[in-house]
C-alpha cells in the first residue's frame, strides 16, 4: 500500500509540475495598447473600397478588434492609465478604427479629444474631426433605410417624387465628392469612396422598389442598376453589383410570366426570352469568376432561374 500511495503521490506531483497548454494566440489578451496600435496603424492606407477590410491573426475585422481591444485595456489598465500619456494615442487610434466602421460622429468626438494635448496628432486629428463631421452630414441626404442612426432622427421616409429623391441624391454626391478632394492622401480618401458607392446604391435601389409606379419604372430601375455596375468596376462590390442586375431581371421575367401566362394571346416570346438572356449572362459572368465568393452564388442562382424557365415553352410560341 505505501508503494502505491507513493505512485500516486509522484503522479499527483508531476501533473501538478506539468506547464499547462499554451493558449492560443487568438485568445491571448492583447499585451498592450502600442501592440494594438501598431496593427492598425499597418493598416490605415488599406484601401478598402477596392478590396475586402483586412483580419487579424482572429479571423475578425482589424478595425473592429481594435477598437474592441482598445476599449478592454482602457478598462483592465484603467489604473496604469490615469495619468494620461497615451490618451491621444488611444483616442486618435478609436477614432480612426470607427471612420471605417461607419460611425462618424464617434469618431469625430474622438479626434477632438485626440487634438485636447498638444502632440504631434493635433494638427491631423483636428482636420480628420472636421472631415468626419462633412461626411456625417452628407449621407443624412437621401432615401437610404440602411445608413446608421444619428442622435434622436426618426427613420427616414420614401420620398413619394422621383425628382426630389433624385435632386437630394445628387446633393450627397456633391458633397463627398467635395470632401473626397480634401481627403485625398488620407486614410479617409477610400471611406468617401465607399460612400459615394453607398449613395449610387441606394439611389438605384430606392428606383427598383418603386418601379412598378412610373410607367417606365422598370427601364428607369435597369438603367440605375447597370450605372452602379458601370462606375464602380474597381470596387470590392463589383460582383454583388452585377448580381443585383442579374436578379432585376429575373425578377422581372418572372413577373411577365405572372402578368402574361405563356398560353395567352399577349405573351411576347422574344421580349421574354430578351429578359432570359440578359439574367442567364449575368449569371454566368459572375459564375465564371474563380476564387471570388459569389462564384457559387451566382452558379446557384443561376440554376434555380434555369428551372423557372423550363415552365415556359418558348419553341411553342416562337414566330
Amino acid at each position: 500500500m505505501s508503494a502505491r500511495r507513493a505512485l500516486s503521490a509522484l503522479v499527483l506531483l508531476a501533473i501538478g509540475c506539468a506547464k499547462p497548454e499554451p493558449v492560443p494566440p487568438q485568445y491571448q489578451p492583447a499585451a498592450s495598447v502600442l501592440e494594438v496600435v501598431a496593427t492598425l496603424r499597418r493598416h490605415l492606407a488599406d484601401d478598402t473600397y477596392r478590396f475586402e477590410p483586412a483580419r487579424d491573426f482572429s479571423g475578425r475585422n482589424v478595425y473592429r478588434a481594435s477598437l474592441i481591444r482598445l476599449e478592454s485595456l482602457e478598462r483592465v489598465h484603467a489604473e496604469s492609465l490615469r495619468a494620461g500619456h497615451l490618451d491621444d494615442v488611444i483616442a486618435f487610434a478609436k477614432a480612426r478604427a470607427l471612420e471605417r466602421l461607419r460611425a462618424y460622429d464617434l469618431a469625430a468626438a474622438s479626434h477632438r479629444r485626440a487634438a485636447e494635448r498638444d502632440g504631434p496628432l493635433r494638427a491631423e486629428a483636428l482636420v480628420a474631426a472636421e472631415l468626419d463631421d462633412a461626411i456625417a452630414a452628407a449621407i443624412q441626404l437621401g432615401y437610404e433605410p440602411e445608413r446608421p442612426p444619428r442622435g434622436d432622427a426618426r427613420p427616414p421616409v420614401a420620398p413619394l417624387d422621383a425628382e426630389t429623391a433624385i435632386a437630394a441624391f445628387d446633393e450627397r454626391s456633391a458633397r463627398l465628392q467635395a470632401i473626397g478632394e480634401r481627403a485625398a492622401g488620407t486614410p479617409l480618401e477610400p471611406v468617401v469612396k465607399e460612400e459615394l458607392e453607398r449613395t449610387d446604391v441606394a439611389r438605384a435601389r430606392y428606383f427598383v422598389a418603386r418601379r412598378s409606379l412610373d410607367p417606365q419604372g422598370e427601364v428607369r430601375a435597369l438603367a440605375e442598376l447597370q450605372r452602379v455596375a458601370t462606375q464602380h468596376r474597381e470596387s470590392k462590390n463589383r460582383n454583388r453589383h452585377v448580381l443585383a442586375l442579374a436578379d432585376l431581371y429575373a425578377a422581372l421575367a418572372q413577373e411577365y410570366v405572372e402578368a402574361r401566362p405563356p398560353e395567352s394571346l399577349w405573351f411576347d416570346p422574344a421580349g421574354f426570352e430578351e429578359m432570359v438572356d440578359s439574367a442567364s449572362q449575368l449569371y454566368e459572368a459572375v459564375a465564371n469568376q474563380d476564387g471570388t465568393p459569389e462564384k457559387l452564388e451566382a452558379a446557384r442562382r443561376l440554376e434555380a432561374f434555369l428551372a423557372f424557365t423550363l415552365r415556359v415553352d418558348r419553341d411553342r410560341f416562337s414566330p
